[in-house]
């Protein structure tokens, strides 16, 4: 059971002057002998002696919220000239003209600098972060390693699990969990950094040993506009200002760019490219079918053979990237070759659902349409039956891939059946009208329900078909007109399959 990421803080009391933040922000303070005690964004996480940071959003200003800050027990607060007009109270106030950009670079700066203390790897591209990441932190657990995994699956520290609202988390948050983790004696860490993250300078006051590339595909357009500002956005990891070295992947053609036009000492990787730095020097799939027998080639003559365990060709770059960085972070190649036979992908990445039934039951995290083809792919290289799909696009995100998730979707299907994900503030018939388009076909199914469409899905498998629900993975919940409702695919998925039987 994960507990609430709020709960996440060191145990070390840390406290500064106002004066010294001003000094270090280089404004004016007249409260010289005020001193504050913890950092954040949010009005109703403050505690007593707090800063509370009032930002530009959205919809509103933060600066709304300072009444209920200061109630809380805020000391401070530190916010933009516009920001500063709707104080009304009388409390000190530090004053930016971009506080946001300030952010994490103030909460690095107010816990002692906590990366500095870490080995940290940061992972970043569309497709592929969370695994990546998640067999990095598994490769050094089996190394004896005491480590830290910041991600969208949540956040680890040495084996406790807490839950996480954002891939990457606000910038007050993130060091505060890097101090938690330095104070637990965690050495290694491995964070997924997303392009919001970079774009919104979350991760100000990062740095990484290493970071590394998976791939670029469209995503996250209603907030980068384009795919060049997605790509830009992203690009900033692999700067001296984040990272000493990186690792990426040349088979996509924005990784080739990173590396041609590499800032930092930059190690390729490819699937099959032998003048890359990293490549499989052969792969094939395993008697079994449980995965692959690969041979891995590496710089220096390094050598890596064994059984790789994981399902589909984008798990074999997944994993050679981890590899990759857990070697670069100084794990034994010769140990890494042992680790590998026992790598599990993440929870809700290509997760079987068994109860005994005569088909194969997947779900996975797909939320794009090339995810979405590739465990559509992974799923008909290993049924010798028909492949039975059910995916929906959320709502109030980037509305433009939702056709193109409709066409990933029938392409790589027999039966395709259109659902709801989180429809948020829209309406879920609308989001299908444009995931479904003007091309229906007579094999296509909608069903908004979501629960409706996974049964449907079961009572239309037979022995040897495969049945993969796809977008939500190990999400549990469902969110609908601002109501986060208890929704977990591999329940519903395991119910249906019952009670079918």
């Amino acid at each position: 059971m994960s507990r609430e990421i709020g709960s996440l803080e060191p145990v070390a009391r840390f406290e500064k002057s106002l004066e010294e933040l001003a000094k270090y922000l280089g404004v004016d303070n007249d409260h010289a002998d005020l001193t504050f005690s913890g950092l954040t964004l949010d009005s109703r996480a403050v505690k007593t002696g707090d800063i509370f940071l009032a930002l530009p959003g959205g919809k509103v200003h933060g600066a709304h919220f300072a009444h209920d800050a200061i109630a809380q027990g805020a000391v401070a607060i530190i916010t933009d000239p516009f920001g500063a007009q709707l104080i009304k109270e009388r409390i000190p106030v530090l004053i930016l003209n971009d506080p946001r950009s300030w952010v994490g670079d103030i909460a690095s700066w107010f816990y002692h600098n906590p990366f500095d203390a870490l080995d940290a790897v940061g992972i970043t591209g569309t497709n592929g972060k969370t695994t990546t990441a998640a067999l990095i932190d598994e490769i050094w657990r089996l190394d004896g390693r005491a480590t830290g995994f910041i991600g969208t699956i949540g956040i680890t520290i040495d084996g406790e699990d807490f839950a996480a609202r954002f891939t990457t988390p606000e910038g007050t948050e993130l060091q505060a969990i890097v101090a938690t983790m330095r104070e637990r004696h965690v050495r290694n860490l491995v964070m997924e950094v997303s392009s919001h993250a970079l774009a919104l300078r979350r991760v100000a006051g990062a740095r990484f040993s290493v970071v590394g590339f998976t791939n670029l595909t469209q995503d996250h357009l209603d907030f980068h506009g384009d795919m060049e500002s997605y790509f830009q956005a992203k690009a900033r990891l692999f700067t001296s200002e984040y990272a000493d070295s990186a690792i990426v992947n040349v088979d996509d053609p924005h990784g080739q760019q990173l590396f041609d036009n590499a800032q930092i000492p930059t190690q390729s990787l490819s699937r099959s490219n032998k003048k890359a730095d990293w490549y499989y020097q052969g792969f094939e799939t395993a008697l079994s079918g449980n995965g692959y027998e690969v041979a891995i080639r590496g710089p220096g003559g390094i050598l890596i053979e064994g059984h790789l365990p994981l399902l589909g060709l984008h798990n074999l770059d997944n994993a050679l990237l981890a590899i990759a960085l857990a070697v670069e972070s100084g794990v034994d190649p010769v140990a890494v070759s042992y680790y590998m036979r026992t790598l599990s992908a993440p929870v809700g990445r290509l997760e079987p659902v068994n109860i005994g039934q005569k088909f194969l039951a997947l779900i996975d995290y797909a939320h794009t349409p090339d995810a979405v083809s590739r465990a559509l792919a992974t799923a008909r290289s290993i049924t010798s039956g028909r492949v039975i799909a059910v995916l929906g696009c959320g709502g109030d995100r980037d509305k433009s891939k939702r056709p193109l998730m409709g066409e990933a979707l029938r392409a790589g299907s027999d039966l395709a059946i259109f659902t709801s994900d989180n429809p948020r503030s829209e309406e879920p018939l609308q989001i299908l009208s444009e995931m479904v388009g003007d091309m229906q076909s007579d094999s296509d199914l909608v069903e908004p329900d979501r629960r409706g469409a996974i049964a449907l899905a079961v009572l239309e498998a037979s022995s040897g078909d495969c049945v993969i629900v796809l977008g939500k993975g190990h999400e549990s919940g469902q969110e609908i007109k601002g109501v986060k409702y208890p929704f977990d695919d591999r329940i519903e998925l395991a119910r249906a399959i019952e009670e079918l039987a």
